[in-house]
Parts: structure tokens; C-alpha cells; sequence
């Protein structure tokens, strides 16, 4: 089974809109402004514009679980709550009560409703799982609702790409807390979309950050053959694309020409931009990573793997990718994880990998699988075993415009 979408994990946030002008009462500030008042007057229901906050605990977002049909698998959603259902466990904090833990994810329509989103991190209180847990909800890890993400479903991948937007700027504001300048705390400013210093002396602005990386399938043209990697921590068989950060002062074309170099002794020539994806289930010390994806053109063959980076390297003909992208059970792995869902909102979590092994219709296990559908090394392969590229909006030919030739 190959399958191809036309936008990746993470992407296509409804939310992302244009930046409001100061005076709309959805923007960051004027909202935030509301929500202060809406906080210290105790929270009186039915004022516009409407609020719903998504609390966050380690990195986990809070989730419940649904099915349409005992016959059909149960679908995830984004536990969305009221400033009201805030009020449990906003009463205790001073910090909480003046929206200063409160960090501003856009806003929509909704029925004719300007609604205003917000993300908060209650991993320091202890109440909120009791007060909601009659409800069945849960903090689930991001990476399992990636997993458990139904991909076919546009409302699906946009719920979980707010959540990664969220957990990216939670995670950052946990980690921006002292000014990297004189040292002194820094204060959330703008509804949480920066960070300053509180020192009158320096008043350093911070802002979020992303981190590229360089993801990229590296092609031997001539033999038709693509170079892919394992690494120590990867699952039994699993094999991807080489991938690696960018050094101050490199392009990117020379972060992939460096990176395979390094990694496998491997010479690349022509690099052609593929898609990038948006990576918000990194390390906490990295909230954000932006994955830039490219095609890179082998000028030499010779496997030299750097076993400090890598376990192995191999090339591998067209015809055998095609089998591990059919052999790979990506929709049973999403079944099984949108199930691990449902029995943790329940209460009743079971000890499933849903990530362990994937096996054929036959039942014997496949020699090899590349990872699925969440990850853009997926849409890199599956592009090239389907001679094409992916451009967000659909397949085109792979001889797209060259970004860099050596």
C-alpha cells in the first residue's frame, strides 16, 4: 500500500491565520486584555469573544475519544474547555488568574462566533484530571495521536496540527525562562507570542524559534537505487532517509551534501527541494523542528557509514522500497493506536507497541519498512518509487526546478 496526501503531519493549521489589527477583539492582545477580566471577575459565562482553552501536561495535550459505530474505530479529539471548567484549578494561582500562563493559539469563526484559542500548561497542578476525568479525557502523548490520526480526515490532521502548534510554544515557554543576554527572568509579553527580560537594564525580546533539519533521500540515479539508514534507536527492520542539523553560516544544499558526506562517505551533486513539515514531537530542548525535505543526487557510491551516527547504510533497488511501502501495515498501525487511545481516556491503558512490527497479509513479517504517513521521509520515498514530487497542493513530475547545482 502506498499512500500519498496532499499535506503533511502537522501542517494546515486553521488557526495560522494573518496577524489581526490591534484593535479586533480576537487579536493576541485584546483578547488576552478580556481574558484577564473574564479571569478576576470569576469568569462570567455568555461574553464575546467566546474562549476555549487546551490544556497541556509534560507535552500532553488533553484528548477524549469517540466512535460513530461499534463497527468503526474510535476517533480522537482535542479536549477543548471552558474558562468555567478553568476555574477549579485557576483559584490557587495568582499567575494563572492574570493570563500570564495563558499563551494565545489564533482564533476562527464558529457559527457566526469570533473563538478565541488558548493553550495552557497545568503540569504543575494536580487537580484538573480528577475534576475532568468523569468526562474520560486524558493527556495523551502528541507522537501517539499522530500515530492514531486517521490521515484521510482533513479535520483530523488540522486538530492535530493545533495541537503541535501549542505543545511547540508551551514547550518553548518552558525552556525561555531566564534571559539568555544578563541572565534574569523573562516574562511571557503578547499573549504569549514572545518573551522579555525582566531586567530595565537589557528588556531583551525573545521569540520562538524553529530548528531546520535537513531530511533527504539520497538517489543513484543511474542504477535507480536509493541510499537509506538505520539507526541504533529506530524499531527491528525500520529503514529512513538521512537526515541532520544545520551548522551557522552552511545553506542548506550544504547541510545535505555535508551531512551524507559525514554519515555515509557518500558525494551528493544536485539537491532539489522536495516539502518541509513542521516536527513538534522533538526533544523539549528543541520545541519546534521544521523538517526540510529534499531529493540528492549521488555523485559517488561507495558506502563509508560513520557507525557514531549510523547503524547501517545500504542502497536499496526501487522494486524493494515498493515492497517495504506495501508491505507496511500503516493503517492497522493507526487503528491500533487510535484504540490505545480510547483505553486511556477510559482509564484502562494497555501495554500495546503499536510501533513494534508490522507484518504482511500473510502473516510473515516484511524484510523492511520505512516509517509511515506522519513522517515526511514517508512522502520522500513514496515520491520517488512513484517518480514524483510532493508540493503540498499534489504529485508533479520529479524533474522539478533545482534549487542548487554543484
Amino acid at each position: 500500500m502506498s499512500t500519498n496526501f496532499h499535506s503533511h503531519a502537522f501542517a494546515g493549521n486553521p488557526l495560522r491565520s494573518k496577524t489581526p489589527k490591534p484593535e479586533d477583539p480576537t487579536s493576541p492582545n485584546s483578547a488576552l486584555e478580556t481574558l484577564k477580566t473574564l479571569l478576576l471577575d470569576n469568569i462570567h459565562e455568555g461574553s464575546s469573544p467566546n474562549f476555549k482553552v487546551l490544556p497541556f501536561r509534560k507535552g500532553r495535550p488533553l484528548a477524549c475519544s469517540s466512535r460513530s459505530t461499534d463497527d468503526s474505530p474510535p476517533i480522537w479529539h482535542l479536549s477543548w474547555i471552558s474558562l468555567a471548567d478553568c476555574k477549579g484549578f485557576l483559584a490557587n494561582s495568582e499567575i494563572c488568574l492574570s493570563g500570564d500562563l495563558f499563551v494565545h493559539l489564533g482564533s476562527q469563526s464558529e457559527d457566526d462566533l469570533d473563538v478565541v484559542y488558548w493553550g495552557i500548561d497545568v503540569s504543575a497542578d494536580n487537580n484538573l484530571v480528577p475534576e475532568l476525568g468523569g468526562r474520560q479525557f486524558c493527556f495523551v502523548e502528541l507522537r501517539t495521536l499522530m500515530v492514531a490520526t486517521d490521515w484521510a480526515d482533513p479535520r483530523a490532521m488540522e486538530e492535530l496540527a493545533i495541537a503541535g502548534h501549542a505543545r511547540a510554544l508551551l514547550e518553548w515557554h518552558n525552556i525561555s525562562r531566564f534571559c539568555g543576554h544578563c541572565g534574569e527572568r523573562t516574562v511571557p509579553m503578547e499573549a504569549g507570542r514572545r518573551r522579555q527580560c525582566s531586567n530595565e537594564a537589557c528588556k531583551k525580546r525573545i521569540y520562538p524559534r524553529v530548528d531546520p533539519v535537513v531530511i533527504m533521500l539520497v538517489i543513484d540515479k543511474e542504477n535507480d537505487r536509493a541510499l537509506l539508514s538505520r539507526q541504533s534507536r529506530f524499531v527491528p527492520r525500520m529503514w529512513s532517509c538521512l537526515a541532520g542539523f544545520i551548522e551557522p553560516g552552511e545553506s542548506l544544499e550544504e547541510a545535505v551534501r555535508r551531512e551524507t558526506w559525514e554519515e555515509t562517505g557518500i558525494e551528493v551533486g544536485e539537491v532539489i527541494y522536495h516539502s518541509s513539515q513542521p516536527w513538534p514531537v522533538g526533544p523539549n530542548s528543541m520545541p519546534c523542528q521544521l523538517m526540510v525535505g529534499f531529493f540528492a543526487y549521488a555523485k559517488s557510491l561507495q558506502i563509508n557509514v560513520d557507525k557514531e551516527e549510523l547503524e547501517d547504510a545500504q542502497w536499496h533497488t526501487r522494486e524493494d522500497v515498493e515492497k517495504a511501502l506495501t508491505f507496511a501495515e500503516y493503517e492497522k498501525a493507526q487503528r491500533t493506536a487510535a484504540a490505545k487511545v480510547d483505553q486511556m481516556c477510559k482509564g484502562v491503558e494497555k501495554g500495546q507497541n503499536f510501533s513494534a512490527d508490522f507484518n504482511v497479509e500473510s502473516g510473515e513479517l516484511a524484510t523492511m519498512f520505512i516509517p509511515g504517513p506522519s513522517a515526511i521521509a514517508h512522502h520522500l520515498i513514496s515520491s520517488w518509487v512513484n517518480r514524483g514530487t510532493f508540493n503540498g497542493s499534489g504529485m508533479q513530475s520529479i524533474q522539478a526546478s533545482s534549487m542548487s547545482k554543484y
